[in-house]
């Protein structure tokens, strides 16, 4: 039963509010982003930190929703993804980690140094382009949801790409937002 300790140190050390490991569901996702909320309130947070925070938040989770893949032979096994939230004394942490194709990850690391190499209005003219030229996707999205938390959280997204195995990756995103 040490690991439960052990876990329960690391996450004081790293300041963590809110880990969630496993199946992302809607009511899932409403559910950490409600118990976020609260400990956002019980901090007194601001509402302008808050909105960031929550539309980063819900950037993450619609990510790990939409595009998380399985790496199981049978198809009803849900594989896990995570969701954490640190606060630090001047910034909140984001992180989230999901299942990826490994045919994916150049494309994707593609995506993100663009985004990262771009100020703040090369990311509001790319949020406006994509707007304009790009159509729904299969999995329902448009490609605005990693330009538009670099957009709001006003720092580079901090990226990792994990080999699983021959086929699958573990994509873990990293995005910082200031409290002042």
């Amino acid at each position: 039963m040490k690991y439960i300790y052990d876990l329960h140190k690391t996450m004081l050390q790293q300041n963590l509010i809110l880990v969630y490991e496993g199946e992302f569901t809607q009511d899932i996702t409403k559910s950490v982003l409600a118990m976020a909320e609260r400990n956002m309130d019980s901090f007194g947070e601001g509402a302008k930190v808050k909105r960031k925070v929550f539309n980063v938040m819900v950037e993450c989770l619609q990510n790990i929703s939409k595009h998380a893949e399985s790496f199981e032979e049978d198809p009803t096994v849900k594989n896990n993804a995570i969701f954490m939230i640190g606060k630090h004394q001047d910034q909140y942490i984001i992180t989230s980690g999901n299942n990826i194709r490994t045919i994916d990850v150049e494309k994707l690391k593609e995506k993100l140094n663009r985004i990262n190499d771009l100020d703040a209005k090369g990311l509001k003219q790319l949020y406006r382009t994509i707007i304009k030229t790009t159509k729904i996707s299969k999995k329902g999205g448009a490609g605005l949801g990693l330009v538009d938390m670099a957009r709001k959280s006003g720092n580079k997204l901090g990226y990792d790409f994990e080999p699983i195995d021959d086929e699958f990756s573990f994509f873990s995103l990293i995005t910082t937002i200031s409290r002042v």
